[in-house]
């Protein structure tokens, strides 16, 4: 009978997923703050900046009781607020969206789950370029799908190539592919050109294309483009966590072909049932506070001339082409041949938090460290004087 009883309490084994060890790095960091120790934060891609004022004015207006009511809205999400972000692809790519194909989500992770769900079933292929976010394969993972890690390298801006998709696909059939331009944890993006090559090679092969743009409007070295300007079948996913500081609020949207609406509209009728009524408020707000946003961008492109200013300067001179997000993901092979050991002794010696690359690359990775540098000009300036110093102690 005992032992029965255990057995109720056994995990699945479709729980038996990786830690997102960024979250682990973030604990760690709290833990020396808790014991009194300051720490630099450039482990999360969390914007140090608020939310626009425009949002904090609409939620409060929501709390006070002169705004909407806060129960549940549509599960696709409030009307106007779709409507919204359908207006955003005609002002920012000159695309034009209908509302009726845009579903508000919690955050960009509750799309990636019900794009998953409305596209895959347990067993498809899906192919990711790595190194990548790690929810990308842990998601997948979960729900009984097979991650299909394709390496990048520079002679392709550390994108995945049309060429290695197919051979990926000749191998076993692909389902589907996950792009993602600026890309986390490199920051690297896609030109125009390589975009439309991908996505239109992946659906002439039968192979569905899955557009993550959640650091849309964060682009410094060319314009940021959408996947929708190729091709109508594509599932693109975006956020308000990143360019508009509001990862919290937890809002996202998916944009889908009419085929896939319906289906993931039931799916968040039961999942979540609809997305908190006081972010949808704030969300549609904030497009009016891009102004803010635009100063907010301009601190993280003085950042980023910080670190590849001052990292090479520390001795950490190879790093992937900058291009976009708020990420800097540099080679550290020089010092090391443990990324994880290597930020762990950063941040307990030199107090500066950083992630090792062996959450985004399994293989790979143990020769990388990410930075984030979406926090203070004066925090950028005060790390590279740490590593700098630490570096010099420890070469």
């Amino acid at each position: 009978m005992t032992s029965d009883r255990v057995r109720l309490c056994l995990p699945s084994a479709r729980s038996d997923v990786p830690a997102f060890m960024v979250m682990d790095v973030m604990s760690a960091a709290a833990r020396l703050e808790q014991a009194g120790r300051h720490v630099v934060h450039m482990e999360v891609g969390q914007p140090e900046a608020p939310a626009p004022s425009t949002a904090l004015a609409a939620a409060r207006a929501a709390l006070s009781g002169s705004g909407a009511a806060l129960g549940y809205t549509e599960s696709l999400g409030i009307l106007s607020l779709r409507g919204r972000i359908a207006r955003h692809y005609a002002e920012t790519y000159g695309e034009s969206v209908d509302p009726s194909s845009v579903l508000v989500t919690t955050g960009s992770s509750a799309a990636f789950v019900l794009a998953f769900l409305a596209l895959l079933e347990p067993g498809d292929r899906v192919a990711l370029a790595v190194p990548a976010y790690p929810p990308y394969r842990h998601i997948l993972t979960a729900l009984g799908c097979v991650p299909v890690l394709i390496r990048t390298g520079p002679e392709a801006r550390h994108a995945m190539t049309p060429e290695a998709l197919l051979a990926a696909h000749r191998e076993a059939p692909l389902k589907a592919v996950l792009i993602a331009s600026p890309a986390n944890p490199t920051g690297t993006m896609m030109t125009p050109d390589a975009l439309a090559r991908l996505v239109a090679t992946a659906e002439d092969a039968g192979i569905a294309v899955i557009s993550d743009e959640i650091y849309h409007g964060l682009d410094y070295a060319f314009p940021a483009t959408t996947a929708l300007t190729t091709s109508r079948k594509t599932v693109v996913i975006n956020s308000f966590s990143k360019y508009f500081c509001m990862t919290g609020w937890r809002v996202g949207w998916i944009v889908a072909p009419d085929a896939l609406v319906r289906p993931m509209e039931r799916l968040h009728q039961n999942l979540a049932i609809s997305v908190p009524t006081l972010s949808q408020v704030a969300a549609e707000a904030a497009f009016d506070g891009r102004a803010e946003m635009e100063a907010v961008k301009a601190g993280y492109a003085r950042n980023r001339e910080i670190l590849t200013t001052g990292l090479p300067a520390c001795g950490l001179d190879r790093f992937l082409p900058v291009d976009g997000a708020f990420y800097l993901y540099a080679d550290v092979s020089a010092f090391t041949p443990d990324s994880h050991a290597f930020a762990r002794a950063l941040l307990e010696e030199a107090g500066v938090a950083a992630t090792p690359g062996l959450d985004f690359d399994p293989a790979e990775g143990h020769r990388f460290v990410r930075f984030s540098y979406a926090r203070s000009q004066a925090d950028m300036i005060e790390a590279v004087a740490r590593i700098g110093r630490w570096l010099k102690g420890t070469g």
